[in-house]
Order: structure tokens, then C-alpha cells, then sequence
């Protein structure tokens, strides 16, 4: 690249962590793709056609599985189960987590923290093999045939994409997917209404809840999101899942995960990276270093319900796509 000169996916990722950026500083949630388009035709073209891919089974190997599979809106675009299966029957290795507010993450997965982009993220399910999940390692040209024979699809690439001659490879396929998992943005939970000074949007129980969260757990889960985006230790060290250390090779980063956002948790169940923990009750009691009496524990759990964003959970522009195939 010639210094000086900014290219244009960089260009549009800019533009699009500003127009979203308002929303994830507490405004309230209404996703940017309304606003985008009026800014820039291109980006709300690559969002429209990432959701479409989101939903596609055709981006595994036998049509089986999408990322809405696994990522269901009605959990905040986490699962309901303790691991999922890949499209060989394979067992899955972590809990899914979920997406909303994911553009604000360092780094993705529960133990990676060399994995910097939604794009490279994207990656992982379809063509990684430990564990398989979609299964599509190898039958990149494969992919790339299937899309490119919807006339959808090449409506929608070249109407992102134009500045590449609406190219379908995983290169603008990882693109736009990054897009559409940008624009979603949660900021209407009570919680957010009574930060934003509705002192009337969580109950007392919750209000007090959030006073012992703070203290008891933001070291932590801090943030608009609560999470400090860093990788800890919470149990003693698994046999099973080194976690962190798998990546780095340091012994110190045996059993350390990244911790998880908890936006719309209370529907997000199971939890932890093995998913083997049911409740927001059992999962308190998991920190070993977290000491509070029963009481305090019912007044967590009451403000953490309150976190959960029902206008994300339900908004239409984020569902499955059942509209006709429009260019935006």
C-alpha cells in the first residue's frame, strides 16, 4: 500500500465503527444499517448481504449449518446448548458466546487472543478442524461457486463490492459476515435505560444487585458490556481445556479465558467456555474467589436479568432475511 493513501475496506470499516459507535456509548438501540445507508450505499449493501450469508447453510459443506445455527437471536445470538456438533457429528469443544455489541471486542473466541478481526474470526468455523464445524476446509472454490451462481448474491457483491468488481472469494464473503455482526448493537436493556438516568428502569432488588456487582464482581466485568475483554483464571486449571495456553505455549495461561460480555445473559444459559454450568446462580458459585451470601446472590441475578435488550432480541433487521433479494 502506498503510504498516505487509505484503502477502501479500511476506509468503510472506519465509516462504519463511527456511524455505530453512538449506539455503543449507550444511545439508544437502533441498529445503524438505516444510517449507514444514507451515508454509504456500498456498506449497508455489504450488511445486507453478510446477514444473508449468516443464515445460509450453503457456507458448510452440506448445507446443514449456518452461523445462525449456532448464534440464534432469540439467546442474543448465543446457543441454548452446551457445545453444538459440527457437520460431521464431530462434538463441539466450547459453549457458543454471543454477538451483541461484538464490535467492541478485542479478540475473539473464549481463548484466543491472537484472533484481532471479525474477518479472520470468521474463518474458524467454516474452515477449521479442531473441532470440524462447518467443514468447509478446502472447498473454498466450492463456496465460492455456490454463491456465485445466486443471482442474489451477485446482485448484492457487486453492489458492495463494487470497488472490486463485485468479486466473490472468502476474502469479500469474511467481509461483508464482519459487516452485518458489526451493525449488532444492544443498548436498550433496562440496565442501559437506568444508566442513562430512568431510575425507574430496574427494580430495587436489581438496584441493589448492581451495587453488589460492582463491588463483588467489575473487576472483571466492567464496561458497558461487563467485560474487560482480558483473559483470567476463575478454577482450578483444567485437564481438558488449557485454554489460553493452547495459543500462547506459557504455562501461566493454563485454564485463563477471555471473560465473556454479559449482555442478555439471562438468556444466554448454559455458561462458562465448556458450557457446563445451567445457571446464573451456579455460575456465581463457580468464582471461587467470590464469597456472598444467599441473598446477595438473588439480588445479582435480579440485575443481571435486567440486561437482557428485548428490542435487539427482537429486531426484524436483524432475523433471517425472508424479504426478496434487494441491492439496498
Amino acid at each position: 500500500m502506498m503510504r498516505g493513501v487509505v484503502s477502501p475496506m479500511l476506509a468503510a470499516a472506519a465509516l462504519l465503527t463511527a456511524l455505530v459507535a453512538p449506539y455503543l456509548a449507550g444511545a439508544r438501540a437502533v441498529a445503524p444499517p438505516a444510517a449507514v445507508a444514507s451515508v454509504d450505499p456500498a456498506l449497508a449493501a455489504r450488511i445486507a448481504l453478510g446477514r444473508r450469508l449468516f443464515y445460509d447453510g450453503d457456507l458448510s459443506i452440506d448445507g446443514s449449518m449456518s452461523c445462525a445455527t449456532c448464534h440464534l437471536q432469540r439467546h442474543g445470538f448465543a446457543e441454548g446448548n452446551r457445545t453444538h456438533p459440527g457437520v460431521t457429528d464431530e462434538p463441539g469443544r466450547r459453549n457458543v458466546p454471543g454477538l451483541a455489541n461484538v464490535a467492541r471486542r478485542r479478540s475473539f473466541t473464549w481463548s484466543d487472543s491472537t484472533l484481532r478481526t471479525l474477518e479472520a474470526q470468521a474463518l474458524v468455523p467454516m474452515l477449521g478442524e479442531h473441532p470440524v464445524e462447518m467443514g468447509m476446509k478446502g472447498q473454498e472454490v466450492e463456496l465460492v461457486r455456490r454463491l456465485g451462481r445466486n443471482a442474489c448474491y451477485g446482485r448484492l457483491f457487486r453492489a458492495g463490492f463494487s470497488n472490486q468488481a463485485g468479486r466473490i472469494d472468502m476474502g469479500t464473503i469474511t467481509q461483508a459476515l464482519a459487516a452485518f455482526e458489526r451493525s449488532l448493537v444492544s443498548a436498550d436493556a433496562p440496565v442501559d435505560r437506568f444508566e442513562r438516568g430512568d431510575v425507574e428502569a430496574i427494580p430495587p432488588l436489581a438496584q441493589t444487585g448492581r451495587v453488589l456487582f460492582r463491588k463483588h464482581c467489575a473487576s472483571c466485568h466492567a464496561g458497558p458490556d461487563l467485560t474487560d475483554d482480558r483473559f483470567h483464571r476463575v478454577e482450578a486449571v483444567s485437564t481438558r481445556d488449557t485454554g489460553l495456553a493452547a495459543v500462547t505455549g506459557n504455562a501461566s495461561d493454563r485454564g485463563r479465558f477471555r471473560t465473556p460480555s454479559l449482555r442478555n445473559v439471562a438468556v444466554s444459559a448454559p455458561y462458562f467456555h465448556d458450557g457446563e454450568t445451567p445457571t446464573l446462580g451456579a455460575a456465581l458459585r463457580r468464582h471461587q474467589r467470590l464469597s456472598i451470601k444467599p441473598w446477595q446472590e438473588a439480588t445479582i441475578i435480579a440485575y443481571l436479568g435486567e440486561l437482557t435488550d428485548r428490542t435487539f432480541l427482537n429486531d426484524s433487521r436483524f432475523a433471517y432475511p425472508d424479504r426478496p433479494c434487494e441491492a439496498p
